[in-house]
């Protein structure tokens, strides 16, 4: 949340360590790191994805005994370290991205199931942390030389047990995927069942079958989720069916674009145009928009964003990370699909944005 909301401009106050030279009465000097508060503003941002660490560089701007005013420092936020920012301006999708780091299990767009027999866990997860939903223990017979029965009995019972948990803490408008590891082909039968089922319940599931993701793990237990998600090719696999949604939103409007091109357009001019008339049905921007070093062109995308929901069309919001974000980027980071023809937006150009923008400003 704090990558995604943080631009140069806030100003930020936390505990920091600062190297300090002090000079004797005689002309020595001394060198320590003393640990003090220090508030800067903001002027460059660096994210470091492995360490999980955000580098803020900018100048003090509230006295210190250790620090002049003026003076840049760099302070380092971390995981568990508290920090307090200040935003001239806290915009709606600033706002969002703050609440739902303040309720995971809300912002949670990653479910895993990992199982072996007898055990299994639902868990919710988030870039910072996996939430436990769901923990599930039945025993299970061993195989008889001649009868498997009650073995299999109690797979059954097991694997409806995992499916009932996964239907009442799975919520399918807020998590995009959904990974199912496990030892052996624990995680296939799984599927099998829950997809093969004619139980109501599990129809919920049955819809949902292409946000299933499965793969190995080297037991059911809780600390195979870090398993599964420390390998490189299950991460890029995870990334594609989690932007599956916009992966879709991208193609229909390549698919607009070719069929009906007067409703389908990208770009500044033609996409703020659209929003005047209440015309767009499904909005598509990149999240570089949203940390713009311009405070007016931030605003006019937040606005814009605001707008289309609030007249009831759908908004996609594309990370830069993702491979769909990249190719949005190209297209201006801007585009949109609209309810009815507007052939009159394909005069428009960069420079009509740019007015309007000035316009609106003003």
């Amino acid at each position: 949340a704090v990558v995604s909301t943080q631009s140069t401009g806030d100003v930020v106050r936390c505990t920091t360590l600062r190297k300090v030279v002090t000079e004797s009465s005689t002309g020595s000097t001394n060198a320590q790191r003393v640990k003090t508060n220090l508030t800067i503003r903001v002027e460059n941002i660096s994210y470091d994805v492995e360490a999980m660490s955000l580098a803020l560089k900018g100048r003090n701007i509230e006295e210190n005994q250790y620090v002049k005013m003026g003076a840049y420092h760099t302070l380092s936020l971390e995981l568990q370290r508290k920090f307090t920012l200040t935003k001239e301006y806290w915009d709606a999708i600033s706002r969002e991205r703050v609440d739902e780091a303040c309720e995971p299990a809300k912002s949670a767009d990653l479910a895993a199931v990992v199982l072996q027999e007898g055990l299994g866990y639902v868990c919710l997860v988030r870039q910072s942390m996996t939430i436990t939903r769901a923990k599930i223990e039945i025993p299970i017979p061993r195989k008889r030389r001649g009868s498997c029965t009650n073995h299999d009995k109690a797979m059954l019972r097991f694997f409806d047990a995992i499916g009932h948990a996964m239907v009442r803490h799975i919520d399918f408008a807020v998590v995009k995927c959904v990974l199912v590891a496990s030892p052996g082909f624990v995680k296939d039968k799984l599927m099998e069942y829950i997809l093969s089922t004619e139980r109501p319940e599990f129809k919920p599931l049955q819809e949902q079958k292409s946000s299933f993701v499965l793969c190995h793990s080297s037991s059911g237990h809780k600390h195979a989720v870090t398993e599964v998600l420390s390998d490189q090719n299950m991460t890029s696999r995870l990334a594609d069916t989690k932007a599956a949604g916009e992966v879709r939103a991208l193609t229909d409007f390549y698919t607009m674009l070719n069929n009906e091109p007067a409703r389908a357009f990208y770009g500044p001019a033609q996409c703020l145009a659209a929003n005047e008339n209440e015309a767009i049905d499904v909005l598509l921007v990149t999240d570089t928009l949203f940390r713009s070093t311009d405070i007016a062109e931030r605003r006019k995308y937040v606005r814009l964003v605001e707008n289309v929901r609030g007249y009831g069309g759908t908004v996609h919001i594309f990370s830069s990370l993702h491979g769909s974000g990249e190719k949005l980027g190209l297209l201006s980071g801007v585009a949109a699909l609209l309810r009815f023809p507007m052939p009159e937006l394909e005069d428009l150009t960069l420079d009509d944005s740019d007015s309007d923008s000035d316009d609106n400003n003003k």
